[in-house]
């Protein structure tokens, strides 16, 4: 419907198609009338309006008589040139609190969008950061078909230079966007008034296509007259569009015929007239009216006769790409498949090579620039929206131009090589009227299988329903490479954890016997450190019981003092001293056994006296150790 008749609203054209009850001859009568050039042709015994598109050529149409059918194709006056449509990018862009749709031709610039915004945010162009751009930061003079946008595009708007808004203004407009406003709607053919209640969020779209409901002029046809010149966006909110508060007059009437003269059609080189061949005999070849095949199409035919799209005998397959690439956009625009830039091995690796969950079906493009059917094919199918955003998501895109048969024949032995001599002799035994060709490819575990071989004689739906029908098949085996991938995960991590438990277990014995390792020496060096004390003190004992006087006899003329010492397990020990001998000789007596006065106090009893805090160079009879004490050893603290 959007083909036939030109409406690149699709909201517009949902709603023509729902009031027609999606009769699509009877929506395409409703917005282009009989009168206005749409000719019929039988099929079947039903009437069919609207262009037939695709070739139509010479031979068909002299060999034809008047009561066959009528086959239908876009003719131009002498001395034109049909121009390619501009392609339209759709912005939604926000703003705090608001969104604004903004729509330009990819010619535009960035510097444009802003100037929209600038009318509709009442904001300084040069305040602007616009941002959510998916290439990084662009300026002002960045023009957007650079940018390889997508159709729609969501962006936002940062203002680090302006205060936020006060509350005041957005309680004005949360106010404006509450009121009801009355809209006088002149209906200027017949005359008649409506008087039509809208609240303040209802936006110019839905007045129209109310009015549309009262009137039956079609949005696009609609001819209006009152609304402020501020109002320059359909999808404004009436609060916001300066309309008079709270009543306000406007005229609509529908535009005049867009069809003209063949003398206007001369002076105008954009439009395009539908005339039928029905009759062999009023027209010759299309060639005679200044259009050639590549004219017929949308590409005029010097297009035709640029440069090849691919080198002859191209050392590099990147090279050739890349170059192939850049004439596929200034032939057909920017808008087409994303090739894969790198040899075809390159190519089966990003599909084919990676985890299953990543892997995507690859998609051969095989151009010749000498069939008939290869503009149509690119410039219709290939670089419709639907089919690039689909291969894009999908598939990885690689491209060969066969014209040249020194390509020709390198991509045979490629296809060889990698397919088999099946395939490659199916594309060997192609005809040049057949090509191009797409190539849908799916990668198995042994062998690449070449799913579909898609020939140049095709629709947009039928590609998309093929291309559909590969996609269910590779997801089919997709699912089953990523079960197969996941249990071998699965068991790959199993045995990594099982592997790693070992590890550790093994890390675990290893420090536990190094700890008994390290205990072990540590007992043994407190044990050699012990018994080195121990000879020490015994070496020590033995020096000072080798030193002692030798003990008095009884019987001694000299005066001896008897002490009777116990040691701290109760056992009691004796000895005789001449009091006249100094108390040192006492502590080294108690030493010798085994108990020297560095760790031990040797105390009295009556009174309880610490002997050892005493001099030990007095003499016993001085300390008063005579003619006899008992004195406890006590250990230091």
């Amino acid at each position: 419907f959007q083909a036939c008749t030109g409406i690149e609203n699709i909201d517009e054209a949902i709603t023509l198609l729902e009031q027609n009850n999606w009769d699509l001859v009877a929506a395409i009568n409703g917005v282009i009338p009989q009168e206005n050039g749409i000719l019929q042709s039988e099929y079947g015994g039903e009437t069919l309006h609207g262009p037939t598109y695709g070739p139509t050529s010479h031979s068909t149409a002299a060999s034809s008589t008047p009561s066959s059918s009528s086959a239908f194709r876009h003719v131009v006056p002498s001395r034109q040139i049909v121009e390619r449509q501009p392609r339209m990018l759709d912005f939604r862009v926000e703003y705090r609190d608001r969104n604004v749709d903004v729509v330009l031709e990819d010619s535009s610039t960035v510097g444009d969008i802003k100037h929209i915004l600038e009318n509709e945010l009442q904001i300084p162009a040069s305040k602007m950061l616009l941002k959510g751009w998916k290439t990084g930061d662009v300026d002002d003079s960045t023009v957007l078909k650079t940018l390889h946008l997508p159709k729609n595009n969501s962006l936002y708007v940062l203002t680090p230079d302006l205060p936020p808004p006060t509350s005041s203004h957005s309680g004005a407009l949360q106010e404006s966007l509450n009121q009801n406003f009355m809209l006088i709607v002149t209906h200027r053919e017949v005359q008649r008034e409506y008087n039509l209640n809208f609240s303040g969020s209802s936006t110019i779209q839905e007045v129209k296509r109310n009015v549309y409901d009262l009137t039956s002029i079609p949005v696009r046809h609609q001819l209006w007259e009152g609304w402020p010149p501020s109002a320059t966006d359909d999808s404004m909110t009436l609060a916001v569009s300066g309309l008079t508060f709270p009543c306000h007059r406007l005229t609509v009437g529908r535009r005049s015929s867009p069809v003209q003269t063949r003398e206007q059609s001369e002076e105008q080189c954009t439009d395009v007239h539908m005339v039928s061949d029905s009759d062999g005999d009023d027209f010759e070849d299309a060639t005679e009216f200044g259009v050639d095949d590549g004219e017929m199409f949308g590409v005029a035919s010097s297009a035709l006769r640029k440069s090849p799209m691919m080198p002859e005998n191209a050392e590099n397959e990147g090279d050739a790409l890349l170059q192939f690439t850049a004439e596929f956009s200034s032939r057909y625009g920017d808008c087409h498949p994303v090739y894969f830039i790198g040899s075809l091995e390159a190519a089966f690796q990003e599909a084919f090579y990676g985890k299953a969950r990543d892997r995507k079906l690859l998609a051969i493009y095989l151009h010749h620039d000498e069939s008939v059917l290869t503009n149509v094919f690119c410039s219709q199918m290939l670089c419709a929206e639907s089919i690039v955003s689909y291969l894009s998501q999908n598939f990885i895109t690689w491209a060969w131009d066969m014209t040249k048969e020194a390509n020709r024949a390198r991509f045979l032995t490629m296809c060889t090589r990698h397919f088999g001599s099946v395939v490659a002799q199916t594309i060997r035994t192609q005809k040049t009227d057949q090509f191009p060709l797409f190539l849908i490819i799916m990668g198995k575990r042994s062998s690449n299988e070449v799913l579909n071989v898609i020939q140049g004689n095709t629709t947009v739906d039928e590609l998309m329903m093929r291309l559909m029908a590969a996609m269910e098949i590779f997801s089919a085996q997709q699912q089953e490479d990523i079960k197969d991938e996941d249990e071998r995960e699965a068991r790959e991590n199993v045995k990594r954890e099982q592997d790693e438990a070992y590890r550790i277990s093994l890390e675990a014995d290893r420090a536990k016997r190094e700890a008994q390792e390290r205990e072990m020496a540590e007992q043994f060096r407190l044990e050699q450190i012990r018994k080195e004390q121990e000879e020490e003190r015994e070496a020590i004992r033995l020096s000072l019981e080798q030193s002692l006087p030798p003990e008095p006899k009884e019987e001694s003329t000299e005066s001896v003092s008897k002490l009777r010492i116990r040691t701290p397990s109760g056992e009691f020990f004796e000895r005789r001293f001449l009091a006249s001998s100094k108390l040192q000789v006492v502590f080294d007596f108690v030493a010798s056994k085994g108990y020297p006065w560095e760790e031990y106090k040797l105390l009295g009893t009556f009174p309880r006296r610490d002997v050892t805090q005493l001099d030990p160079n007095k003499t016993l009879l001085e300390v008063k150790l005579y003619p006899q004490e008992t004195l406890f050893l006590e250990a230091k603290e």
